[in-house]
């Protein structure tokens, strides 16, 4: 066989926006049997066609004006080194993001099919083989190669995906670097709240994809390897309210608490943002959150003034409710570099890392050793009544709400501050009525099975249509787990929140 330059197959380990920055990695273009002119497949204008049993390596030409294609979502590609083996999952996944990818120095990865602009001393480097001259979404990513071009090529643009090089001045990503986080990542998530074996619903849910833009300096010191240019991280809020003696407060917190956070967070921004506070950022988020619950629980008891309904110029101050009704609320702030968790109750977050649970909030039982220790300090009493109970009624030690037991239970949450991780699979949020049946690793892998069932059974989803309402997987995901809970004796009202941490699934594929 004719010796021919290799191609240059350009991985892409950013998943998730992690810690690993997409290096170029070479794939010897033997393994693509049967292609034996190097200069034909390179430089012949025509697109070429190359047979390999059933299939076809078609090579799109390029232009040295892409500016002038039409596009609507960028894309992210990655190459194996085989092209065998039986249908799997594996551990190593791929990113879809939704404007434009970096993958390795100086290089980006921009959808053919929507509008850029080419940087300044930028240029075309490469298109992609695709087969069968069918769409990338339809392609095994481990299908898709990337093969270096002559810059100087006068051809017209066909492939769905470019390949530019950016200004030596602009690199940013440095292996180990955390330029990786430049990329917000799209929101994945299914959610279900069920009455179950109650008679009443009194549990409810909240989902706000691209929530907030965060300051980079409220999240991490300096940029970290970042560009200077990148000052904001795309957040997405998620939240679950488990409400006791009515609804009332419940409902409230779904509607006021993600308001009343950012309202805490323009009030904490200047010192957050700060440097050399002697404070980690841990403890600043502490504050915002502390901060957020004890405005609304103030304003749920009639002691601070809220918006009226219907009409945020009008303040009120009146109780929302009786003062034995509240809620628990676990909340959790999701974006490409953190996981900001808050809880106020025994609703529950867990994290599925690798094929390890972890959980980002602990119950607050009466029964935990430092709860019972300031229950005990307060005045109060601790009180087995069907399990232990805070003076012998409620089974919760803190929640927002349940004036009638101050000052034993108290509204202030408890916050975790998660660097995420490339391992990071899955993130669940959910009231009592699951966890009371089922363990953190249960749920977890539950969850996780589940995502990969529906996408080996039905494929990925066109880019255009990821991070728009309920992502399928997810969904499936949480009604599984609502379901599960209820053939496993769960008595009380169900509410779920999945949220899948990885970009793409890839699957290998043996013909």
């Amino acid at each position: 066989m004719e010796e021919i330059s290799p191609a240059v197959a350009l991985t892409l380990s950013i998943a998730n926006t992690m810690c690993d920055a997409g290096m170029s990695s070479t794939l010897d273009i033997t393994q693509l049997e049967n292609v034996t002119d190097a200069v034909d497949m390179l430089c012949d204008e025509k697109s070429q066609r190359y047979r390999n049993g059933e299939v076809d390596y078609t090579m799109e030409d390029v232009s040295e004006e892409p500016e002038e294609k039409s596009l609507s979502e960028a894309r992210s590609l990655s190459s194996a080194n085989d092209f065998g083996g039986s249908v799997q999952e594996s551990e190593e996944d791929d990113v879809q993001v939704s404007d434009a990818t970096v993958i390795s120095e100086g290089l980006i990865v921009v959808d053919g099919r929507s509008e850029i602009s080419l940087p300044d001393s930028g240029r075309v480097l490469a298109t992609e083989i695709i087969l069968n001259e069918t769409t990338i979404d339809e392609v095994p990513t481990e299908e898709v190669v990337i093969t270096s071009l002559k810059h100087d090529l006068n051809m017209a643009v066909r492939s769905s995906d470019v390949v530019m090089k950016l200004p030596e001045e602009n690199h940013y990503v440095e292996r180990g670097s955390r330029s990786v986080y430049e990329q917000d990542s799209i929101p994945l998530w299914g959610m279900v709240s069920i009455c179950g074996g109650r008679s009443e619903m009194m549990e409810t849910v909240k989902v706000l994809p691209n929530f907030l833009k965060i300051p980079i300096k409220m999240l991490m010191e300096d940029h970290e390897g970042m560009s200077p240019s990148l000052t904001h991280l795309t957040s997405h809020f998620f939240g679950v309210y488990d409400g006791h003696g009515g609804a009332q407060v419940a409902d409230f917190c779904h509607d006021r608490i993600n308001f009343a956070l950012v309202e805490a967070i323009e009030r904490s921004k200047e010192e957050l943002c700060k440097k050399n506070t002697g404070e980690s950022r841990q403890v600043q988020w502490e504050k915002v959150f502390v901060d957020c619950y004890l405005k609304v629980d103030g304003e749920v008891k009639g002691k601070i003034s809220r918006p009226g309904v219907g009409s945020s110029d009008r303040m009120v101050l009146e109780a929302v409710s009786p003062g034995n009704v509240g809620s628990t609320a676990v909340v959790a702030l999701v974006c490409s570099s953190h996981i900001i968790v808050s809880n106020c109750g025994d609703s529950r977050a867990v994290l599925l890392r690798g094929k390890d649970s972890m959980p980002l909030s602990v119950d607050h039982k009466p029964d935990r050793e430092d709860e019972y220790a300031r229950i005990e300090k307060a005045g109060g009493k601790v009180i087995q009544r069907l399990g232990a109970r805070v003076s012998g009624v409620l089974p919760i030690s803190r929640s927002i709400g349940d004036e009638y037991l101050e000052p034993y239970v108290i509204p202030d949450p408890e916050v975790t501050f998660m660097p995420r991780a490339r391992e990071d699979e899955c993130l669940i949020l959910a009231s009592d009525g699951l966890w009371d049946v089922m363990s953190n690793q249960d749920a977890c892998e539950f969850a996780r099975k589940r995502i990969l069932w529906w996408h080996k059974k039905n494929g990925a989803l066109p880019l255009a249509e990821r991070g728009v309402g309920e992502d399928h997987a997810c969904q499936a995901a949480a009604d599984y787990l609502s379901k599960l809970a209820l053939q496993k004796g769960s008595k009380d009202n169900v509410s779920i929140i999945v949220v899948d941490l990885k970009a793409q699934r890839k699957f290998k594929t043996r013909s």
